[in-house]
């Protein structure tokens, strides 16, 4: 049985195709149109699906869609109604594209797909699980679990923000739902937008941002009360009650009223380009914090309503990996998943998932022990020697071809080892957010320059921005306090104690710039301010090529580890071809390029127009935000 999934017309459009609950191949659309986040209707991600599973439309047993969108439309209206007549504006900008597109989606999604190739309509099936339910399903099916625990948090779907349901087998129980405009997603969202990001874009950022706030600082304390008894009512099963007084979310162009959001932190909404100053971090880290202690609650609740040692998390919320990690640090279960694509791209996942087990009833396809059904996230398009080869023979210099595994690896891991930038290109494109060793740009973690280097010189982004380590499993507890797997860079647990450094006096009172540059540990480039990392693990199984780098590391230098950040530069999605790959090489200060086999080098003395931003004092000014 062949289903094909697909989330689109939101954010993250994606597509998604199965073979008797086994994986063939899912991708982002933004990694073929090249527009980051792009929502629209996921034609490149379809025909690459297809491509991959040798099938055309018509051999498709039905295709599922990871929402209702008529549901949505019943919420759209019944908030509207509720807020009348404040909600006008957002009325008359909303609902026309609502009744031109959205409301008649099987007339959209048989248009779209007639578009890609022959389809006889008439026999078509189209499948439309709830958005929580394919949320759901994309973590637990994957997962392996024969039962578990799952919770879904994000913005919002139809109605829910938040389910808490029970996995068992094929079945998805729904124990519990938060229901909107109550959203712990839409909570972080609207301080996204109040300290100055993009919603549903820039969230990572705050979550990078909060530790650099002061935790023991009376600003922060008063910023913390001040969301939790004027903005926030918490319970004890970490469902949220939000004063909608200072939210527009629900029938508004904005997140927040302005206004009354100044008069209660006492400073106005920062403007995308302004610096930041201490009170912005300060509010950054008061709702990081306030977020994990709900995530931690809800966890414990899940815990507490199903027994089970086990659990599943999706959900835009599930990205956010500190809180991730306070979950497993706590020890209420003893085993996590988080579903890689967590957002809604990994909704067509979902919907094809929930498709097959629910609706087709098809049996659990079982797991390797210890291993998840994601095949380590590594479900996007792949390129033959042909290809790679075509595009090494564009560079100047010409490109050296090392046909030995070991011999690339030596080589790479020696120029890694002079403080050299490599971008890595190997096989199949990585499904969700993380790069993960195949379209990666990599970097050596000892040396204190290099996060200054790739944030500015190479990736052009806003100087704060932590970079994750991509470690050996077995050489990971070694530098972290974790046990157990991190394959898909989804927790953050702190640095050893071993391989710290002491603070200079006054640390928590310095200047965003001076607590950047603080060398804080052995191991400068993945240490964030508060001493902790976003951990990937990798295993000989899980990426044979980019664990055999690793080794090679670790056998020049004593270290199996190495900077791991996606192979894209700032507002561009990762790259998807060995041609966007070079071209990326090309416009930065990347020294090396590796295709497959095929190792390129910049020439000597050449630079990268790398365009604004060279200075971390423009940076942290937010001249590129």
């Amino acid at each position: 049985m062949t289903l094909l999934g697909i989330s689109a017309f939101y954010h993250d459009a994606a597509a998604a195709l199965i073979r008797d609950g086994v994986i063939i191949a899912a991708a982002q659309e933004e990694r073929f149109t090249r527009v980051k986040h792009d929502k629209s209707f996921p034609a490149g991600a379809i025909r690459y699906c297809l491509q991959e599973a040798g099938v055309g439309l018509n051999d498709l047993d039905a295709v599922a869609f990871y929402d209702k969108p008529f549901l949505k439309f019943e919420r759209l209206l019944e908030t509207y109604y509720a807020f009348a007549p404040r909600g006008i504006a957002s009325f008359l900008t909303s609902i026309p594209g609502w009744i031109r597109e959205k409301i008649f989606i099987k007339k959209i999604l048989r248009r779209e797909l007639a578009r890609i190739d022959r389809l006889d309509s008439r026999r078509l099936r189209l499948l439309f699980p709830e958005h929580h339910l394919s949320h759901a399903a994309s973590t637990f099916y994957a997962s392996g679990f024969q039962e578990a625990a799952i919770l879904t948090i994000d913005g919002v779907g139809e109605w829910a923000t938040t389910t808490l349901s029970h996995g068992r087998g094929q079945s998805i129980e729904v124990l519990k739902e938060l229901r909107f405009p109550h959203s712990v997603g839409l909570l972080y969202s609207a301080f996204t937008y109040y300290l100055g990001f993009t919603v549903n874009s820039d969230e990572y950022k705050l979550m990078g941002l909060a530790p650099y706030g002061d935790p023991g600082s009376g600003q922060t304390h008063a910023f913390r009360e001040k969301i939790r008894t004027q903005l926030v009512s918490l319970a004890g099963d970490g469902s949220v009650h939000l004063n909608q007084q200072y939210f527009r979310y629900a029938y508004g162009l904005r997140m927040v009223d302005d206004r009354k959001m100044e008069r209660l932190f006492g400073f106005p909404r920062r403007q995308p380009g302004a610096p930041f100053e201490q009170h912005h971090l300060d509010l950054a880290l008061a709702i990081q914090e306030v977020t994990e202690d709900i995530v931690l609650k809800m966890a414990a609740h899940a815990r507490e309503l199903t027994g089970s040692p086990r659990l599943c998390l999706a959900g835009g919320v599930a990205l956010n990996c500190v809180a991730n990690g306070k979950i497993q640090r706590a020890g209420l279960f003893e085993e996590l998943f988080i579903q890689p694509a967590a957002g809604d791209a990994g909704g067509a996942l979902g919907a094809a998932l929930a498709a097959y087990h629910i609706f087709f009833d098809g049996p659990r396809v079982p797991a390797s022990r210890g291993e998840d059904l994601m095949q380590g996230a590594y479900l996007g398009p792949a390129f033959t020697e042909q290809e790679l080869e075509a595009v090494a023979r564009q560079h100047a210099s010409g490109p050296e071809r090392i046909d030995s595994l070991d011999e690339l690896c030596r080589r790479v891991a020696a120029l890694l080892d002079q403080g050299l930038v490599i971008g890595w290109f190997q096989g199949r494109m990585e499904f969700g957010p993380r790069a993960l060793g195949n379209r990666s740009i990599l970097g050596d973690p000892r040396n204190p320059d290099m996060q200054k280097k790739l944030n500015l010189k190479i990736k052009n982004r806003e100087s704060f921005r932590p970079f994750a380590p991509a470690v050996m499993l077995e050489e990971s507890g070694t530098y972290f306090e974790m046990t157990g797997q991190s394959p898909y860079m989804l927790l953050v647990h702190p640095v050893r104690e071993s391989i710290r450094n002491a603070l200079p006096p006054g640390y928590h009172q310095l200047p965003l710039t001076e607590k950047l540059y603080t060398v804080r540990s052995s191991l400068p480039a993945i240490t964030h301010v508060d001493f902790s990392a976003r951990i990937q693990t990798v295993t000989s199984q899980s990426n044979p090529r980019f664990y055999a780098l690793l080794e090679a590391f670790r056998q020049r230098t004593g270290l199996g580890m190495l900077i791991n950040t996606s192979f894209n530069v700032r507002d561009e999605p990762i790259v998807c071809t060995p041609q966007e790959a070079y071209r990326c090489f090309l416009a930065t200060d990347m020294d090396c390029l590796v295709l497959g086999n095929y190792l390129l080098h910049k020439p000597a003395g050449s630079k990268a127009g790398t365009g604004p931003g060279t200075d971390a004092s423009s940076q942290l000014a937010g001249k590129q935000e």
